[in-house]
């Protein structure tokens, strides 16, 4: 194991609120964490798509390349 300590970058990456008071309360499920997921989820989908295009894209020119092959042999 290394030779760190608890205290090394504890905390690294939270957000931590500075002022937590009664009136300032994260809730799961408010709108703020909606907004998120469908963020989210929006760029998975974008991600996905061009993935897919990519595949396809490929997959066009290696049907190009074997085609070409075969012409010509």
């Amino acid at each position: 194991m290394s030779d760190r300590t608890s205290t090394d970058n504890d905390g690294q990456g939270m957000i931590v609120n500075p002022k937590p008071t009664s009136d300032n309360q994260d809730w799961d499920g408010d709108d703020a964490d909606r907004a998120d997921r469908l963020r989210f989820e929006e760029e998975q989908a974008m991600i996905r798509e061009q993935s897919e295009a990519r595949a396809a894209a490929k997959a066009a020119a290696d049907a190009a390349k074997r085609t070409g092959t075969a012409k010509t042999a």
